[in-house]
């Protein structure tokens, strides 16, 4: 039986390499070169940024890319930089809301400094046809910006990085202008019209990744960190750009491709070469396929990170909902009154649990009613359950457990069935000051068993809410979690999908070893784990792919 497995596998790898081209954009020639470079177990890699760029980078002797420069102590690298034929610019601090007192217009690029001698003079200097700005490199110039009809139009600060030892690895100059809109877009203005053009979306970024500053896995990282609304994001992208997850992935892949070599030595000079110990191969995969997995376990606090966590509160009318959550989010964001009914729309309030942002959501009281605006209320609080990631069933401690709330548990675990929701229901029993503790636990205890949690609240005196904040960290997942997020994590498309290859790579090996097939067929699997480790590096990609991921960041970065 082992034997048509191999076949199998075989015939799996070659329609992949026949039907899927890594470099859709580029020619034969670079495909074939490319691939012979992995396929082979003597070679010097090439770094196919320099497919993307059109442009040679200088040999490298390593198999991995070179070190983050900001880890090291900021000594340019011998790697050739990547020449982009324009200089860009653009606003890179935030429009559109109130002024700042400082707003900074970025350039990048070759004629980054040609062009600010254009538009800036120091103020210590006048102004002459003969001045030519020479700057000193991140010394910074206090001056005026001139548009091209020769007047003034903002007082700037200039900070020239000079190249390599900047963002882009490029000349790099940001004038420092007045923060309002009007000063920016002038001084915007004034370096279009002497020569730089405005910059795409995520254009500088993607030149630090052209030039060797960031692998692509650090470079999504500066997109998440810029978009991080919580300081357990803010932490996680911070330790993804300091290279925490890119170094996992370079020394996975130097590990693969030290097994190859070791492998396919072993074909060409099997005379020559000592046996291959299968046991040491056999717990290196077993180590890379436990690295592997423990990276995958990371998407889902990933995902929690980026889009948060949504809980509803539902109950009857007048059992608490709205004083829970101003009690919750310590703000008067509900309108309370006694007056059963009062809440006929979502009301939203954003906290913070675990680090992790979370969106409360105070719903209409659900119950059978002839009004037609309470009835609208309704229906958006069932839809809104329905599609939560926690459900927080509240009654009122006063009143005990009715029909109705009987009816309305039914009700919810009714949608949640038809909807294929696995959201975990919590059971909040409030107003525990106006009932005894006694009759509380009596009827709670025995509803427990329907619920993933049950937690006891005074939403006038906040008893119980870090217990319900407990109880959502522990259903969510987030007590695994590192402490204060430091951990990177991988998002959930491109990266988990190539993990996800990779891990079935290692599975494929796995079994292939355990069948005793022979040693050309475990190099198959290697090549694959090898290529999709390379893809999250982005040592190996497509233009398409790179358009993609920067097309999403910000005008700026």
């Amino acid at each position: 039986m082992a034997v048509p497995l191999a076949f199998r596998n075989l015939i799996f790898q070659l329609q992949r390499c026949k039907n899927v081209s890594i470099f859709p954009k580029f020619s034969n020639q670079i495909r074939r070169r490319n691939l012979s470079l992995i396929f082979s177990t003597s070679y010097k890699p090439t770094n196919p940024r320099t497919l993307v760029s059109s442009s040679k980078l200088a040999k490298e002797d390593t198999l991995v890319l070179r070190k983050d420069e900001r880890l090291g102590n900021g000594e340019a690298s011998s790697l050739e930089l990547v020449s982009s034929p324009t200089t860009i610019v653009a606003i890179v601090t935030s429009l559109g809301g109130p002024p700042g007192a400082v707003g900074i217009v970025r350039l990048s690029g070759p004629s980054a400094v040609s062009i600010v001698g254009r538009v800036f003079r120091p103020k210590s200097r006048k102004r002459r046809k003969d001045f030519s700005w020479s700057p000193n490199s991140h010394v910074v110039e206090y001056g005026v910006v001139f548009d091209s009809n020769c007047n003034v139009i903002d007082e700037v600060l200039v900070v020239p990085m000079l190249g390599p030892k900047s963002y882009t690895r490029e000349d790099v100059i940001e004038l420092q202008c007045h923060g309002s809109e009007v000063c920016l877009r002038r001084v915007l203005r004034a370096c279009l019209d002497a020569g730089a053009r405005l910059a795409e979306p995520g254009e500088f970024t993607l030149r630090a990744f052209l030039n060797g500053r960031l692998d692509l896995a650090q470079a999504e990282n500066v997109g998440k960190l810029i978009s991080a609304n919580s300081t357990a994001a803010a932490d996680s992208a911070l330790a993804g750009i300091q290279g925490g997850f890119s170094g996992m992935v370079k020394l996975l892949r130097a590990q693969c491709i030290e097994l190859l070599t070791e492998i396919e030595a072993r074909l060409d000079f099997d005379d020559e070469m000592p046996p291959l110990d299968s046991d040491l191969v056999v717990n290196k995969i077993c180590t890379m396929l436990r690295e592997v997995d423990n990276a995958l376990e990371t998407a889902n606090y990933d995902k929690l990170l980026q889009s948060g966590v949504q809980i509803a509160i539902v109950g009857r009318p007048n059992v608490g909902k709205s004083s829970l959550l101003n009690a919750w989010s310590k703000s008067e964001r509900a309108i309370v009154t006694n007056i059963a009914g009062t809440t006929r729309d979502i009301v939203e309030a954003n906290i913070t649990v675990g680090g992790i942002p979370v969106t409360l959501l105070d719903t209409a009281g659900i119950r059978d009613t002839n009004d037609v605006v309470e009835k609208i209320g309704v229906e958006r609080s069932e839809a809104v359950a329905t599609s939560a990631d926690v459900i927080v069933l509240t009654v009122s401690a006063a009143e005990g457990w009715t029909l109705e709330d009987d009816r309305l548990l039914q009700r919810i675990q009714s949608n949640k069935m038809a909807s294929s929701s696995s959201s975990p229901l919590v059971l909040v029993v409030n107003k525990i000051d106006c009932a005894s503790s006694s009759s509380n636990c009596e009827w709670a205890d025995r509803l427990s068993s329907s619920f993933d949690k049950l937690v006891f609240t005074c939403a006038v005196t906040g008893q119980g809410i870090s217990d319900l904040e407990s109880s959502i960290v522990d259903l969510v997942g987030l007590d695994k979690i590192p402490c204060g997020g430091r951990k990177w994590t991988v998002n959930q498309v491109r990266q988990c999908e190539q993990l996800v290859r990779a891990r079935e790579a290692f599975v494929r090996l796995q079994s292939s070893i355990d069948e005793e097939i022979p040693f050309d067929f475990w190099t198959i699997d290697l090549r694959e784990a090898a290529l999709a480790l390379a893809q999250i590096s982005g040592e190996d990609i497509s233009e398409e792919v790179l358009s993609n991921i920067f097309g999403k960041f910000c005008i700026g970065k």
